[in-house]
């Protein structure tokens, strides 16, 4: 028996656990009417919400100073196709984050649920005026300590790049201890955030149990519409904007299909970046990437070109938002996309990386984070979708720059 809960994996228990919170939520709904099972149970879902806001600020500050100042050396000898990169990355992404924008206002899959926490928080951000110089301000702080306790994620991002960009200006000998502090603290937190997702099926049967009890059995078919709105919305993301890509820098697709298939389909049935990884480097060499690009853009892409990732925090982001009652103006909404936008760099290694960044971002706007155990009831199948297209965006952003790079000899 022991050995047999030991092979359960952490997905098949947080299927389970949303299976158990459906079942439990619906009694409490529909039959225990004399009891609140779903405010009994609450506790446990606001333990495990309390130890996701726990992880963001380190996780952030140790990802965002490795990737800045661990290529800081990379970035001065590959300078050019390091800018054109960073450039092709920045347009794409927030290509991603319009289309999903566009998508959930468009299916408002977030419309009728009754989350647990209060709708107070979405109603005070909504009737909160939004100026781009209050944004501004807002963004640099007075005390990275004050920032990092109200976790004020914006303050946070806006510190550490200018901390690391120091830090890469800093003579190797006295850059490397500070390195190491930050790349041993960003494995510790990769640590720390397993030991929390351990907690998840507890946390997730709670938070579904509770906001079943409230919602009624209707909140599955706002899951639902969640997951196909994702999935819509990546196809399109492909459609007006990877395909296009791959037109304007002549790229052949049936030939670049052929060899980004393989590693795309590691990466949906397994949900994991790095397992395709290896896979994808060697496809890109032998489609006619040269070296030198695919071992610079892909490692890169991975932390700041997340095409999929990014496009799943706007639809969740806004997912929750409308489930708190929150109406929002345009300005507000494109807000909440510079803060996903700035604050999803450099995380991708992390396990359940996009929830972390969803859990700042939320907790930076005084959103309900109730939301974010809801979704990761149904996360496993969200997951597959954003992660194969990013190793796709990646595959495709190497072919790209080889292309502009004037290095390019693809098979046909």
């Amino acid at each position: 028996m022991w050995a047999f809960l030991r092979r359960t994996t952490l997905t098949q228990w947080i299927i389970v656990a949303t299976i158990l919170g459906v079942v439990v939520g619906y009694l409490d709904n529909a039959v225990w009417t004399t009891v609140d099972v779903g405010a009994a149970l609450k506790p446990l879902s606001s333990i495990f919400i309390r130890m996701i806001k726990s992880i963001v600020v380190p996780l952030i500050m140790a990802s965002l100073v490795v990737g800045i100042a661990g290529h800081g050396d990379d970035l001065k000898r590959v300078g050019r196709l390091a800018l054109k990169s960073f450039v092709y990355f920045e347009v794409v992404t927030t290509v991603a984050l319009l289309v999903g924008l566009v998508a959930v206002n468009v299916a408002k899959p977030g419309v009728g649920v009754v989350l647990a926490g209060s709708a107070e928080a979405g109603q005070q951000f909504a009737s909160t005026p939004t100026t781009l110089s209050g944004v501004l301000e807002h963004t640099v702080p007075t005390s990275f300590f004050d920032a990092a306790a109200k976790n004020e994620v914006l303050q946070v991002v806006f510190f550490t790049v200018l901390f690391a960009i120091a830090l890469a200006r800093v003579p190797a000998a006295k850059r490397e201890p500070l390195l190491k502090f930050f790349e041993s603290l960003n494995d510790v937190m990769f640590k720390f955030t397993d030991i929390v997702m351990r907690f998840a099926p507890i946390g997730i049967f709670a938070a579904m149990a509770a906001t079943i009890g409230a919602s009624g059995i209707e909140l599955l078919l706002n899951l639902g519409k969640l997951v196909l709105t994702l999935y819509v919305a990546l196809v399109v993301f492909v459609l007006v904007a990877l395909v296009p890509v791959a037109l304007l820098f002549r790229i052949p697709l049936r030939a670049f299909w052929k060899r980004a298939r393989e590693p795309w389909l590691i990466a949906f049935t397994t949900a994991s970046s790095e397992a395709a990884l290896p896979l994808a480097m060697e496809n890109m060499e032998k489609f006619g990437v040269p070296r030198r690009i695919v071992a610079f853009v892909l490692p890169t892409g991975y932390s700041f070109n997340l095409d999929g990732s990014t496009l799943y925090l706007s639809v969740a982001a806004l997912f929750v938002a409308q489930a708190a009652g929150a109406d929002l103006t345009i300005s507000q909404q494109l807000v909440i996309m510079l803060t996903l936008m700035l604050t999803s760099k450099g995380v991708a290694a992390v396990p359940r990386a996009s929830l972390v960044i969803l859990s700042g971002a939320l907790a930076t706007f005084g959103l309900p984070l109730e939301g974010v155990a809801v979704i990761l009831g149904v996360d496993a199948f969200m997951d597959m979708a954003r992660t194969s297209v990013n190793l796709l965006g990646n595959c495709l952003a190497s072919a790209a720059m080889a292309r502009w790079e004037g290095e390019a000899e693809f098979e046909t």
